[in-house]
């Protein structure tokens, strides 16, 4: 890109910033193609092209000798005014890419570019002739980090949105455009217009009476989010990827961003039993939304445990907790049978479509439930286990006699989940059964029970179209 600009410069004419700002556009894809997929290169054309437009004297332009301080001054100013051209003009553009935007951007780039531009990069640079000086970058590099993450604890340090609809977010920035360029008062306010629809928007809702399941996509775990007209509720928090206390985890690299994503504020979280591929993202989780209930079958405090017969209504929807039993805990609380054997295992039904979500339970646990509620029935049904040979015993399909089920596991888990002998079982019994790897997200509704939307169907891959 600087390529581009400089052998324009060379050439002693003043072209039109669109040409510059387009040959180098051009420059940038001859070498990497794909480089359009990415948000960076319209996070930074954008940016430049605001810059280009907006700009008082033109770019090109020679400035009269100014004093050293009034020198000073003018770059602060402008340094002020250009990133406060930057922020609004790229807020609805890191709406569609991120479904948030900054509100202390403006002040971290006040700091950080001349930190940059002036500190960082120089000395790095000179460190390939004095090595030294890139310890001197690093701590410099160390120094903005900590800034940087003070200033991300503020509050309303980022605001976070439902993704709107592609002609939403197209029309938002847009607006946001609109807003910076140097025209009359009137239209730059027009373009509030554009931008107001994409901050209103809100994902659409079950009707009330009906709900909505959808399995995320975890790898080799468990997470699905419920829906009804008014509520959510998360059962399962996903794992945590590696064995280290402050590995990553499902709940803040899947769960959190599509709860934003869906504008969603959870009621209630299940935690089925203490095993890592389910419960690995509930500190994240936690943390995001301080106001939900919590249920599990492992929490210190008993009143947070869940139990058979515990039973809450939400818009014409019934949720119904079936297992363990009161007497699976100790006198103390804790549980008396194995971590899986525990497992909450949960119901919701509006009297005419229902889930069954049984966590990793087992097939005694799943006899036990059978011949207790033999009139139970289940529309779709969370595989338990992950489709271990352990589980989906034939006494629990007989009973449940699903329509669909669908199994959460990772791509050639270490397991074998799903196991063909239980995939056999739902073959033999007309079960239709979608998997995560295949299946990515799968989305259910009551509204519509005989079909099972699937993520990599929904939104395929450019090169599968």
């Amino acid at each position: 890109m600087l390529a581009v600009v400089v052998a324009l410069r060379l050439q002693v004419r003043r072209w039109p910033w669109p040409v510059v700002w387009l040959l180098a556009m051009v420059a940038v894809l001859a070498l990497d193609p794909w480089a359009l997929l990415q948000p960076g290169f319209w996070l930074s054309f954008v940016a430049v092209g605001i810059l280009f437009a907006t700009d008082p004297g033109g770019l090109w332009q020679d400035r009269a000798p100014l004093s050293a301080l009034r020198r000073a001054v003018r770059s602060v100013a402008s340094l002020v005014r250009e990133q406060g051209i930057v922020t609004v003009a790229l807020a609805p553009l890191t709406l569609l890419l991120f479904g948030q935007f900054s509100l202390v951007g403006l002040l971290a780039n006040l700091v950080a570019i001349p930190l940059v531009t002036l500190w960082i990069t120089p000395l790095a640079m000179l460190g390939v002739l004095l090595p030294p000086l890139w310890d001197a970058a690093a701590w410099a590099v160390q120094a903005m980090a900590l800034g940087l993450a003070w200033l991300a604890q503020w509050p309303w340090a980022a605001i976070f949105r439902p993704v709107a609809p592609w002609p939403f977010a197209v029309a938002a920035v847009v607006g946001g455009v609109l807003l910076v360029l140097r025209l009359p008062w009137t239209l730059r306010l027009a373009g509030l217009m554009f931008v107001w629809p994409a901050l209103l928007y809100t994902p659409p809702r079950p009707a009330p009476g009906e709900f909505e399941l959808l399995a995320l996509d975890v790898g080799q775990g468990g997470a699905v989010l419920l829906r009804t007209a008014g509520h959510s509720l998360l059962y399962d928090t996903g794992p945590r990827y590696g064995p280290q206390p402050d590995a990553a985890d499902a709940g803040d690299r899947v769960v959190l961003p599509l709860l934003r994503a869906l504008g969603e504020t959870l009621d209630a979280v299940v935690v089925s039993h203490r095993d890592s591929d389910h419960s690995g993202g509930a500190a994240a989780v936690r943390a995001a939304q301080p106001g939900a209930r919590w249920l599990s079958s492992f929490d210190a405090d008993p009143f947070r445990h869940c139990v058979a017969g515990q039973r809450w209504h939400w818009e014409g929807v019934d949720f119904e907790m079936l297992h363990p039993q009161p007497a699976h805990y100790g006198p103390d609380g804790a549980p008396r049978l194995s971590s899986n054997a525990m497992s909450c295992v949960l119901r919701i039904s509006n009297g005419r479509h229902s889930a069954w979500l049984g966590g990793d339970i087992d097939a005694a646990q799943e006899v036990r439930m059978a011949l207790a509620r033999p009139e139970l029935r289940a529309t779709v049904m969370l595989a338990p286990h992950h489709g271990s040979l352990t589980s989906s015993s034939p006494v629990l399909l007989n009973t449940l006699l699903p329509r669909w089920v669908i199994v959460q596991s990772g791509y050639r888990n270490r397991f074998g989940h799903p196991a063909p002998a239980v995939l056999d079982r739902y073959r033999q019994r007309g079960i239709d059964w979608v998997s995560s790897p295949e299946c990515g997200a799968a989305t259910w509704r009551s509204e519509e029970p005989g079909a099972m939307a699937c993520q990599r169907e929904v939104a395929r891959r450019y090169w599968k179209k």
